[in-house]
């Protein structure tokens, strides 16, 4: 049984998102690594300020070569936990026959499928701007109150919105639209188990939309499941209640983690 989990951020976030899910994991014995984008590694606020010129330029495929390189050179076989567009990236590098077992929390638009109404009209702000595809953009403070922490407390909004938030490469929603990381496969034989959580009241990846990502993975012969949490927005990591989800997830990737790979003696000894 792996004890090596790897937690993979999305859009608009860094690895500072996930203070809390990685102070618990680690609490229950694990090795918990929690990799930035490239050129993410700073904080928030640093970002915000200055955020570096390459980020313009950052697309789909940098990012996931980027974790799949990152867990290549891990001991074992980590526990995969991406959220938002860090789902996507689980679901990839799943597809590429890495990772134990993975967890995609309030996936983004997946490859393959229909967008829903409400993860088209978040994604207005960046793709009703042509120029965005080499832009690093920031979210407003409203769009942050509006939609993507609704569920946030009000007085409190202003707060999260600084120690969270970060620019974000405009490129990675384009390479979205024009597939530019690959379609998934499917029936792949080879991908581990797969669990799909979603928000009920999520404004930037709705519900139907992970369901019908868990239908199209479901025509793997792996394991896939899905859990939609009731009332849970797309601040799911954060907001009150944000145990509950951390829990859920790794307790059903301990469950339905596949067996460690088996390195042919040949191959390790080349290595």
């Amino acid at each position: 049984m792996s004890k090596t989990i790897m937690l993979i951020h999305g859009a608009w976030l860094n690895s500072r998102a996930w203070e809390g899910f990685k102070a618990r994991y680690e609490a229950r014995g694990y090795t918990v690594l929690t990799p930035d984008w490239p050129y993410d590694d700073r904080s928030p606020a640093e970002l915000r300020d200055s955020p570096r010129e390459e980020l313009k330029h950052l697309g789909q495929l940098q990012i996931i070569d980027h974790y799949d390189a990152l867990i290549r050179g891990l001991a074992e076989e980590p526990i995969l936990i991406g959220h938002s567009f860090g789902g996507v990236i689980v679901q990839h590098l799943l597809d590429r026959g890495l990772g134990a077992v993975g967890v995609a929390i309030d996936p983004a638009p997946t490859p393959g499928v229909p967008l829903g109404p409400q993860a088209i009209w978040s994604a207005l702000p960046v793709l009703g701007d042509l120029f965005s595809w080499r832009k690093a953009k920031v979210m407003s403070r409203k769009f942050f109150k509006t939609r993507f922490a609704q569920t946030a407390p009000k007085d409190k909004a202003d707060a999260l919105y600084d120690r969270y938030i970060v620019p974000t490469p405009g490129k990675v929603y384009w390479d979205g639209i024009f597939l530019r990381a690959g379609r998934i496969r499917w029936d792949n034989p080879e991908r581990a188990p797969l669990l799909l959580i979603g928000g009920s009241v999520d404004l930037i990846a709705d519900a139907s939309m992970t369901r019908a990502i868990y239908r199209k993975q479901s025509l793997a012969p792996s394991k896939t499941e899905l859990r939609i949490f009731e009332g849970r927005s797309h601040w799911t990591g954060i907001d009150a209640g944000w145990e509950e989800v951390a829990d859920y997830a790794l307790d059903w990737a301990l469950l339905n983690a596949r067996s460690p790979k088996v390195v042919p003696i040949s191959e390790a000894l080349a290595a």
